[in-house]
């Protein structure tokens, strides 16, 4: 793990550094994908399952079923892919290379956030317009209902790695600004230091008005 002394580039230090598996698992971002990853899998799964009677959406024959299938399965693939990232993000050297990673993933949280919210009202909508509801001989009705409510959760959970993915860009913005920073592209620190100081190295030894002064001083007047 890093230590929190140690220069950071968008959320990771140095590229090279040791893969810590418990660390990884314990962050928050991490816990939040793996829950983004589990509602979306319920999402897609329960409509897929019992959101369909006779090729009938059971949201009142609209197009909710195909719009929270299509979702669910967009957000597993990209809760996949943005796990890998984490795993292989601190090896990545390049700045330039984590601010397009890290920018991406923080426009994709967020366009999800707005999708889940639309996916959330959309199928509540049509759920309570749906007549046949109530029926008691209607098998599935739970699933259709955990559908609405993981699709609710989901929108938290994305808001949730939208504030993370800010904060890591963010991080990585300031850091870029400060006046000591590790460049993972060269594996070096650059540092910015002040003017040397009059006793340093390059400073005059002595003044050249104190040579004059001396000069004067040692004069001895002629005898005639």
């Amino acid at each position: 793990m890093n230590s929190s002394s140690e220069p950071q580039a968008y959320g990771a230090g140095r590229a090279g550094s040791a893969f810590d598996p418990i660390g990884f698992i314990r962050k928050p971002q991490v816990i939040l994908r793996v829950a983004a990853w589990v509602f979306a899998i319920i999402v897609f799964a329960c409509i897929a399952q019992d959101g369909y009677t006779n090729d009938v959406c059971r949201y009142n024959d609209s197009n909710a079923c195909g719009y929270g299938i299509g979702l669910g399965v967009i957000a597993f693939l990209l809760t996949i892919a943005f796990i890998g990232l984490d795993v292989y993000f601190p090896n990545i050297s390049n700045v330039k290379t984590r601010k397009t990673i890290v920018t991406v993933e923080l426009a994709t949280s967020g366009i999800l956030v707005f999708l889940w919210f639309i996916g959330f009202c959309y199928m509540t909508d049509q759920w309570r317009k749906e007549p046949d509801k109530n029926k008691n001989e209607w098998n599935g009705r739970n699933s259709v209902q955990a559908a609405i409510a993981f699709a609710f959760f989901s929108i938290f959970v994305w808001v949730g790695l939208t504030f993370f993915a800010f904060q890591r860009y963010r991080e990585g913005i300031l850091n870029l600004f400060s006046s000591n920073y590790e460049d993972p592209s060269t594996g070096s620190t650059q540092t910015y230091g002040g003017y040397p100081s009059s006793g340093g190295a390059g400073s005059f030894s002595q003044s050249p008005f104190a040579a004059n002064q001396q000069m004067q001083t040692n004069y001895q007047p002629p005898t005639y």
